[in-house]
């Protein structure tokens, strides 16, 4: 067994070509680029109980070799995947179910009559590949960066294969990343953790691609910098599986709540304070703001008019045609994998980003909420907008961090705070302006509310 450490990145024809001859990746070929044709085909049982596992079982011919491959899925961090991998070179193309042993195979799936595994999907692609390799301070680095272009085909089903895959062979991660970002600085590169066995897995069911990830496990006694951290990289990840699965689909409210993702993040980002100084995350915020001032009305307009609807697939393959939501992906995860907003900031910041959450948390809220001045906006609501910010920073951590709220009822003020929300963005008529007094009173006389404010 080995531990495959690896980034996906979703790719165009146009940039498959574009990246043989990258000034970055010739100047660092030290193999030169090697073609093979390579023909997988993946096992299950009936019931895709493998696929529940998040086991992926494959056979491939290589050549004149065959290989049997299981993968477990891992951690996957926006893009960044760690899987351990068992590979048993074969004499012929037929599969070894006595190979997967108790050493590699799920404790989950142990009752499994192996008898009933069989072919399900095929992923060919023809892969060139080099080792990338270069010197990052006093350490070596090696990647295999593939460029694979192929079919998925399940049944009737099939979709094409056209991705960068950079897979680490010597060391540090964060290298990765770095080169991902440098190539996505010049070239389109959606970073993008659907493995080829979950889109075979798609084409059966598209509803089989999971796309709420696990939420973070946060704790009272957590310290800013981790629960912010583990928040950050959960919507990360999270909005990169629903831009990938809109992009599939087109499915309106998966490009709504893609959206929500980039928000919470904004409002999480401008709530630390001295914890993140601003100079540490200014080219973020002004990615995210760019991405928001361009997304968000056409969100809105969408909600009255079917035919923005209709036209929002066309527009949003046009944003991954242009490298913004790839390089903003990239150079998040490498921000939150170094750390980044920890390192310059002062005294006051290191003993904010230190304090536990279960102190910080009530404190932010408490001056939120009391900014907010909700009775002044039961007398001029025709202002509410201006607090859009301020709110979302409190929507933001009640709806990821309530755990650690030590209050009841705080799902029932979350609701109703995301009722004022969504009042806030609507334009301004009579209507509009007389179901905002009615919904800032209702939040400011909820109990949790007072609890949380006083």
């Amino acid at each position: 067994m080995h531990k495959e450490t690896e980034i996906k990145l979703r790719v165009s024809r146009e940039t498959l070509a574009a990246l043989r001859d990258h000034p970055l990746l010739k100047k660092r070929n030290k193999s030169g680029w090697q073609t093979c044709e390579l023909f997988n085909q993946y096992f299950d049982t009936p019931e895709r109980e493998l696929a529940q596992a998040k086991v992926a079982l494959r056979l491939r011919r290589d050549g004149e070799q065959f290989i049997q491959t299981l993968k477990t899925r891992g951690q996957s961090v926006a893009g960044l995947s760690e899987r351990n991998e068992w590979d048993w070179y074969l004499s012929k193309a037929k599969l070894d179910t006595k190979k997967l042993s108790a050493e590699c195979w799920p404790a989950s799936l142990a009752e499994l009559d192996k008898k009933q595994l069989k072919p399900i999907f095929t992923t060919d692609f023809v892969r060139e590949k080099a080792e990338i390799a270069w010197g990052r301070g006093k350490a070596k680095v090696v990647i295999e960066a593939a460029l694979d272009l192929g079919k998925v085909i399940a049944g009737e089903g099939e979709e094409e294969i056209c991705e960068l895959e950079l897979e680490l062979r010597e060391g540090d991660p964060a290298a990765l990343l770095e080169l991902a970002a440098e190539l996505a600085a010049d070239l389109p590169l959606m970073p993008c953790d659907i493995s080829k066995a979950e889109r075979g897995y798609r084409l059966f069911d598209s509803g089989s691609y999971s796309l709420s990830l696990p939420a973070p496990e946060l704790n009272a006694e957590q310290s800013l910098d981790d629960a912010f951290c583990a928040l950050a990289w959960h919507l990360l990840g999270s909005s990169q599986r629903l831009a990938e699965q809109y992009r599939f689909n087109g499915h309106w409210k998966l490009l709504a709540q893609w959206l929500e993702k980039l928000v919470e993040l904004r409002a999480l980002l401008s709530s630390l304070g001295q914890a993140a100084p601003r100079a540490s995350s200014t080219t973020l915020r002004e990615a995210l703001d760019g991405l928001l001032g361009d997304w968000r009305p056409r969100l809105l307009a969408g909600q009255t008019d079917d035919s923005l609807r209709k036209n929002a697939p066309a527009l949003f393959a046009a944003e991954l045609q242009g490298n913004r939501w790839g390089l903003f992906s990239l150079n998040l995860s490498r921000w939150l994998l170094a750390r980044s907003w920890t390192v310059e900031r002062n005294n006051r910041g290191n003993r904010q980003g230190a304090a536990v959450l279960g102190n910080w948390l009530p404190t932010l809220l408490k001056e939120e909420g009391a900014a907010l001045q909700l009775k002044r906006y039961q007398q001029q609501p025709e202002d509410l907008a201006e607090q859009l910010p301020r709110i979302e920073r409190i929507q933001a951590w009640l709806h990821l961090a309530r755990q650690v709220l030590d209050v009841a009822e705080v799902d029932r003020l979350y609701g109703e705070l995301c009722k004022l929300h969504e009042l806030a963005l609507q334009p301004l008529d009579a209507e509009v302006l007389a179901a905002r007094v009615a919904q800032a009173h209702t939040v400011a006389t909820l109990k949790p509310w007072k609890l949380l404010v006083q």
